[in-house]
């Protein structure tokens, strides 16, 4: 193995020059006036090549390697590469390298097929949830989110076909990569031949390297293994240029509209170069695009050669290829993103950067059993990030819409990892089933809090997925494990199989398992409700998802009709492929795929899964308010619910969004009878209510 490849002279492609990161190529690319550079002089040009021996080294001598490196040092494109180069592949092993998100995997995946002149899918494939672009005979290098990784570990808790697993963007600390890491350090014990490499643009190095360290243990053998259990730490330079930090004098009342004025500052006053805006969310995104492409369409006089795109997670393919194809001659292109090009993605041509100094993130309250989306202040080490974005192709220019005194007096210094401020049912669930029993004393980078963990037993255990023990139950328990969904959503799915609708229950299940599928944009607000009245039921949102579906079937799965009825077409395709996908799932089960057109029992299987999510209507309310049964939480049915103003006296809802109130989304109207029925164990009768145990 410490034969290490040597570069050899490739058959060179014409391609634009590009300083690393993931980069789509349109056809066109390679004409854009860059210059022709072939591939390996490009790989060559990055910040992580002059380190490729180091790393090869230290990955054969040491169990973990935890390696800094900038985004766009090219450190996600070129390890997985370099370590094929080395023989890490042969014999049929497989290179795996971890993301926290789906729209990095695809992005990264088809930059390393392209760069290595093979198809998607074959040598180099990626595997996202409801998603698989891999070949078993052929794949090498396998890109794939955390939260795949941890369901493959319940077929193959050793990972046995991997020889080497490279957790990437390890800071973003999602709870699927916090988990993914404390069960890799438990594999690596009986894995010692595993390797391990921990990639990340900012992280306390020597905290993660600590917690891989294992005890040195003498050994008696006469051969000694060469492969150390300490941790080896590796820092890659970026080859980052200055970059000017410009602070707002007065904190801003509307970031969003000085977000898109500061655009068109920049746009007037300095010279060419694309500008990179951080807002919070798909919403406000789309607003500023709006905003922006509305200007430059009018004639607005700051605003013409401007051109702006969204960016995040939710984006089809075609929408991904615009935003990384070359910018137009005589034109500046804005990309207005998430936090997902702060560390995830690298975008070429960028020379502006716009920080709000907001993003979205999810806080989930055990007591209330509320997780809300909130728009909270970053941290300073993802403001530097941020600003980071502005300083790749040549000098460039950072805009903070926060004061100087705040950055330095008030912003924290790092996040608060996502595993101790989320709901953690699932992954309670996805540890049960890889036979991790003593969840508290499971090693986790950083512990969540007991009220959360005894919260999602509680869950579990209502759900009959948990038993006295708080072991799996059998067959209930596994099979809830095994369907990659929220675990009430896959019990709504096995309710359904005694009642006989499993084929509305998959439907169902596929549509809550996507953003939306209605169209969502400003001003348009008037005719989606009016296109939703066209597939309204009266006893709620999943039953007109039905409606929807069914409707769509009948079109022909038309994108004109999709168009029509203010219906997302593109969401509506991922539904057939997930619902595709469950139904595989199902069959695997042992569940009879039936359809029934009966509502009732329809409602029924959804209260099954959702029987804790039970409320009444206060009876002499006027302004539709609800109390849970269980907690008595003040809700409202969602302004985007089929029964917002409907107000049945029974319902129980999918989830709770807060904003000026606690909002419940994704409403079924239900007979309180059938809380008792399906949930014995956690009501019972009191006239005239059903009460909690």
């Amino acid at each position: 193995m410490s034969q290490f490849w040597k570069p050899g002279a490739e058959k060179p492609r014409i391609l634009d020059d590009e300083e690393g990161g993931v980069l789509f190529l349109s056809s066109s690319a390679s004409s854009s006036g860059y210059g022709y550079v072939s591939i390996e002089k490009q790989r060559q040009r990055l910040p992580v090549y002059k380190y490729r021996t180091a790393i090869l080294y230290l990955v054969e001598h040491h169990a973990t390697t935890v390696i800094v490196g900038e985004t766009g040092s090219g450190k996600t494109t070129q390890i997985p590469q370099y370590l094929k180069e080395a023989g890490w592949a042969d014999g049929g092993r497989i290179i795996a390298c971890t993301q926290p998100r789906r729209l990095a995997v695809q992005a990264v995946a088809s930059r390393v097929a392209e760069e290595m002149e093979v198809k998607l899918g074959e040598e180099v494939g990626y595997t996202i949830r409801f998603e698989d672009v891999t070949d078993a005979n052929k794949t090498r290098i396998k890109f794939l989110t955390d939260g795949v990784l941890l369901r493959e570990m319940m077929d193959d808790p050793l990972l046995t076909k991997y020889s080497v697993i490279m957790v990437d963007e390890a800071h973003e600390r999602s709870v699927s990569t916090d988990i993914v890491l404390g069960l890799l350090k438990k594999i690596q014990k009986c894995r010692p031949e595993l390797r391990l490499i921990v990639a990340s643009a900012t992280i306390e190095a020597k905290a993660m390297a600590a917690f891989f360290q294992t005890r040195k243990r003498r050994t008696t053998k006469l051969v000694e293994s060469t492969t150390s259990e300490e941790s080896a730490i590796l820092s890659v330079e970026g080859r980052g240029y200055n970059v000017e930090i410009h602070y707002v004098e007065e904190p801003v009342s509307d970031y969003l509209q000085a977000a898109v004025s500061t655009v068109q500052l920049i746009h007037n006053k300095e010279p060419y170069g694309d500008i990179l805006v951080f807002l919070t969310g798909q919403d406000d995104i789309d607003a500023a695009v709006k905003l922006i492409n509305e200007e430059a369409r009018n004639g607005g006089k700051n605003s013409s050669g401007l051109f702006a795109l969204p960016l995040y997670s939710g984006l089809s393919r075609a929408e991904q290829e615009l935003i990384f194809s070359p910018t137009p001659r005589g034109k500046r292109k804005v990309v207005i993103s998430t936090n997902i090009a702060e560390t995830s993605l690298t975008l070429e041509g960028i020379v502006y950067v716009v920080d709000s100094g907001f993003s979205k993130q999810r806080f989930y309250n055990p007591i209330s059993d509320i997780e809300n989306l909130i728009v909270s202040p970053i941290s300073k080490a993802s403001a530097r990030q941020r600003a980071g974005r502005a300083g790749r192709v040549r000098p460039g220019k950072c805009y903070r819409l926060y004061t100087e005194e705040y950055f330095l007096k008030e912003m924290s210094a790092q996040g608060i990892p996502e595993i101790q401020r989320s709901n953690l049912v699932s992954s309670v669930i996805q540890l049960k089933a890889l036979g991790i029993d003593n969840i508290l004393g499971f090693n986790w980078l950083a512990a969540p809090s007991p009220e959360t963990m005894i919260r999602a037993l509680e869950v579990l255990y209502s759900l009959g997925v948990l038993d006295d023990d708080a072991k799996l139950t059998s067959p209930i328990g596994f099979q809830v494990a095994e369907i990659p969904l929220d675990p009430m959503i896959s019990k709504m799915i096995l309710a359904s199989n005694e009642l006989g609708c499993s084929e509305e229950a998959l439907t169902i299940a596929a549509v809550l398992s996507i953003q939306s599928i209605w169209v969502s944009g400003k001003g348009i607000q008037k005719e989606l409700d009016e296109a939703k009245l066209r597939f309204a039921a009266a006893e709620g949102d999943h039953v007109t998802f039905l409606n929807v579906y069914k409707a769509f079937l009948q079109s022909g799965k038309s994108s004109q009709w999709c168009y029509k009825n203010y219906i997302n077409y593109q969401s509506m395709k991922k539904v057939l492929e997930i619902r595709e996908q469950l139904r595989r799932i199902a069959q695997r089960l042992g569940i009879a795929l039936k359809s029934c057109g009966d509502m009732q029992a329809v409602r029924k299987a959804a209260t099954s899964g959702y029987f804790s999510n039970a409320c009444q209507l206060e009876a002499y309310s006027h302004n539709g308010m609800y109390k849970t049964v269980r907690t008595s939480q003040e809700v409202y049915i969602h302004p985007s619910s089929v029964l917002f103003r409907v107000n049945p006296k029974w319902i129980v809802y999918h989830s709770i969004v807060s904003t000026d109130r606690q909002y419940m989304r994704n409403v079924v109207s239900i007979d309180p009878s059938w809380l008792t029925e399906v949930a014995p164990h956690f009501y019972r009768q009191q006239a005239p209510n059903p009460f909690i145990h």
